[in-house]
């Protein structure tokens, strides 16, 4: 496993970590020991950094997280996030008495005394102008109750405004063979501020896997049925926000140039990984072997010039219209 330093933390995580959404729920039917045997593969095999949320299955997994930490002696960084409990969520919500309770409900499902980096959860464009809620996360690390804070965007306009803020430490954000435009300013501004940038969605709601088809059904409780048109979240969310059969489309024409010996995901998480302004990507896993698939990719070649020109071409000739300037 190759680690990389996050913002100005210090800390050294691994470049492929392990994203917990999916083992708290709407991705269809998973099992807590599947989801606890894949976490300690993980562990087993040099992942240091877990990113879930306090929504993810209304606070389960951040308490399947809280049992593996007891199990293992390891250092195993823990992002997790605040926000969308919010009903409405809007910006007014993002206020001190509402963040604090939200930060003492992870602390609590954690079962830890300090959060070691705690992210807003995609809140509404307007709470990146309200610089009040970037003082409640100050005062909260001053307290000892988060370590560091970051922020999870829809959109590159929010992660370039986030940065502006001197305690920010990381933006998660979108980042994929169908999502480029990352890569064209913010990474370098993130760069250049020591921001740590962690990829998420990076296998496009498993798009990237190459194993679905036109004929793949979805769980009710899935959210890549349930939020295909933007129904419950951003739209965004779900398939990078790309047409299914386009997508589809377009993974036909990936495999047709994925490296030997590199399985499609391994190519879409490597490809990530070849901008060196990224810290981590974050893929889910709810068994063994996609825990294992996932971090094998850290220890293999680099992908050449040519390979990436050609998944260039895939996102301009497919998948560019329907992103780039949306988020």
């Amino acid at each position: 496993m190759n680690y990389r330093t996050l913002g100005r933390t210090g800390w050294k995580v691994s470049e492929i970590s392990f994203g917990a959404w999916a083992i708290g729920g709407t991705w269809g039917k998973v099992d807590d020991k599947d989801s606890l045997d894949a976490l300690h593969k993980a562990i087993d095999l040099g992942v240091n950094f877990i990113d879930t949320a306090d929504v993810y299955g209304d606070g389960h997994s951040e308490k399947l997280v809280a049992k593996l930490r007891k199990e293992r002696s390891e250092q195993i960084f823990v992002a997790t996030k605040a926000g969308r409990r919010l009903d409405p969520h809007t910006a007014e919500g993002y206020n001190r008495k509402n963040i604090t309770a939200f930060v003492e409900r992870s602390l609590r499902n954690l079962e830890t005394d300090s959060i070691d980096l705690l992210q807003l959860h995609c809140p509404p464009t307007e709470v990146y102008y309200m610089p009040e809620v970037f003082g409640i996360l100050d005062e909260l690390v001053k307290d000892g109750k988060i370590k560091y804070y970051g922020v999870s965007v829809e959109k590159v306009e929010e992660a370039l405004k986030a940065i502006e803020y001197p305690g920010v430490q990381s933006v998660q954000i979108i980042f994929n063979m169908f999502r480029h435009r990352p890569s064209e300013l913010f990474f370098a501004q993130a760069k250049k501020k020591q921001v740590g940038i962690l990829a998420r969605v990076p296998l496009s709601s498993g798009m990237l896997s190459g194993k679905m088809t036109a004929q793949t059904k979805f769980e009710d409780d899935d959210h890549r049925k349930f939020n295909i048109h933007g129904e419950a979240f951003d739209k965004g969310e779900t398939f990078s926000g790309v047409d299914y059969q386009l997508s589809l489309k377009a993974v036909e024409e990936l495999k047709s140039f994925c490296p030997q010996r590199m399985t499609l995901v391994q190519f879409a998480l490597k490809w990530i990984l070849m901008f060196d302004a990224v810290t981590c990507a974050i893929p889910g896993a709810k068994r063994v072997e996609q825990a294992k698939e996932n971090i094998e990719t850290s220890s293999l070649d680099k992908l050449s010039d040519e390979t990436m020109q050609k998944v260039k071409t895939v996102y301009e000739k497919y998948i560019k219209e329907q992103v780039h300037h949306y988020w």
